[in-house]
């Protein structure tokens, strides 16, 4: 009963083996067999790559509701503008100034930079606000002349108070607020000192005589030099704009100051006035976007799988006079990356468009500048990781190389038909 279901089994086998006194071996032969084998690890390496390495799903979507923050990071060079001269500001869609969030991972540095791009000195911190972008602030500045008169004895007034605060105070390692600062509260630098006035809405006194910008430079000792801006705002995701213009704060020394209703510091007017006049000679807005990201970064693995890139990176741009403004229209795309193992990484991709306006003298179109206009897409992408898995794995495996071992066959045998074929050809011949 036992041999019987042996020799059943034995029936069925359909991969029956032949006795190698009937195979015939050959030259042609030997090649297709190390040709298959290496086509064989070929395949399984193949199917091991498409099978188990993790690749992505893209999906897009539109968005129930806006990010709660816009991150943006950038490094920007301008090659022909004094730091002095130069202020950043964020606007929303109305024009109304963004309200900057600083803290110790959001602040903005800049560099100062000589004639052949070189660093000078330590970068410092830069006050946010403060530009100067339409021509009629302009005429603002002419306007406050008027009321020089009536401002002066208030100023004055609050500079002898910020002064006497200051000679009280003799704690080297907390700097006077000159009267604007909140208990305890110290003003270790210049911009400290600034952004505690602005902040109880009171104005400047002469800068000259605050011993936290004592140490700061002029624009005319700053003259031929450049300037690099880099750092990290968090700005608001309703849109808006990140603007580099002409700094209406340049600090100008003179007896003839008066208030200057835009930001608050007393001025040199007629210094000013004058200064502005020819600001379309001096502020060449000629650049070099060195960085400009928004979110988080992600890994360099990823970005190269997704082929991610920051199209502004490393961009120059130049201007052969004074008379340039140059906009960049951003619309900034929400995108999240899932892994494996289910962290996620939430961030921005952007695409950009841009445009040179020139903007004479007097036409009324602006003034120099550099400007960053971004909008929040109502779509968001989402790339997911994922592996196919093993069962994919086999299965393609068994498939790549038993098509191969098939094919391979064939072709064998086509070779072996063709040969003897021939060789019973030339064998009649002979006879014949």
């Amino acid at each position: 009963m036992k041999q019987s279901y042996t020799d059943y089994f034995r029936s069925i086998d359909t991969h029956s083996s032949i006795s190698s006194e009937f195979r015939v071996r050959t030259l042609s032969g030997a090649l297709i067999s190390i040709f298959t084998l290496v086509l064989t690890i070929y395949l399984i390496g193949s199917e091991y790559t498409y099978n188990l390495t993790p690749t992505f799903l893209d999906h897009v979507h539109v968005m129930p509701q806006s990010p709660d923050g816009l991150e943006v990071e950038f490094d920007i060079t301008f090659q022909h503008i004094p730091c002095a001269l130069l202020a950043t500001d964020a606007n929303d869609p109305t024009g109304q100034s963004q309200s900057f969030h600083i803290d110790k991972n959001h602040r903005v540095w800049k560099h100062r930079l000589d004639k052949n791009g070189n660093t000078v000195g330590h970068k410092s911190r830069f006050e946010l606000g403060g530009t100067l972008i339409h021509e009629d602030q302009l005429d603002s500045l002419k306007a406050a002349k008027e009321s020089k008169d009536d401002s002066t004895d208030a100023a004055q007034q609050q500079q002898k108070q910020g002064e006497e605060l200051e000679e009280a105070d003799d704690e080297e390692d907390c700097g006077s607020c000159y009267g604007a600062g909140e208990e305890d509260e110290c003003c270790n630098t210049c911009d400290d000192v600034k952004r505690a006035y602005r902040r109880k809405s009171w104005h400047v006194p002469d800068i000259s005589k605050i011993t936290q910008c004592a140490h700061m430079l002029r624009a005319s000792n700053e003259e031929g030099e450049g300037c690099n801006v880099h750092g990290k705002i968090a700005l608001s995701t309703g849109g808006g704009n990140l603007h580099f213009a002409p700094d209406r704060q340049w600090e100008k020394e003179g007896a003839d100051k008066v208030q200057n209703p835009l930001g608050g510091l007393f001025l040199d007017l007629n210094s000013i006035i004058e200064m502005f006049n020819d600001a379309y000679e001096q502020f060449n807005v000629s650049h070099t976007v060195n960085k400009l990201t928004f979110g988080r970064s992600m890994p360099d693995e990823v970005r190269n799988s997704l082929n991610l890139t920051s199209q502004l990176d490393g961009v120059s741009r130049t201007v052969a006079d004074g008379y340039g403004m140059f906009q960049y229209y951003l619309q900034v795309i929400p995108t999240k990356y899932q892994f494996l193992n289910g962290t996620s990484i939430e961030t921005f991709q952007y695409s950009v468009t841009e445009h040179t306006r020139h903007v004479d003298p007097g036409s009324n179109r602006g003034l120099p500048g550099v400007f960053f206009f971004y909008e929040v897409s109502a779509l968001h992408v989402e790339f997911e990781e994922y592996v196919r898995g093993y069962s994919h794995f086999f299965t393609g495996v068994c498939a790549a190389v038993g098509g191969a071992f098939t094919v391979m066959g064939m072709l064998d045998r086509k070779m072996f038909d063709l040969k003897s074929a021939n060789a019973r050809t030339v064998g009649g011949g002979v006879l014949g």
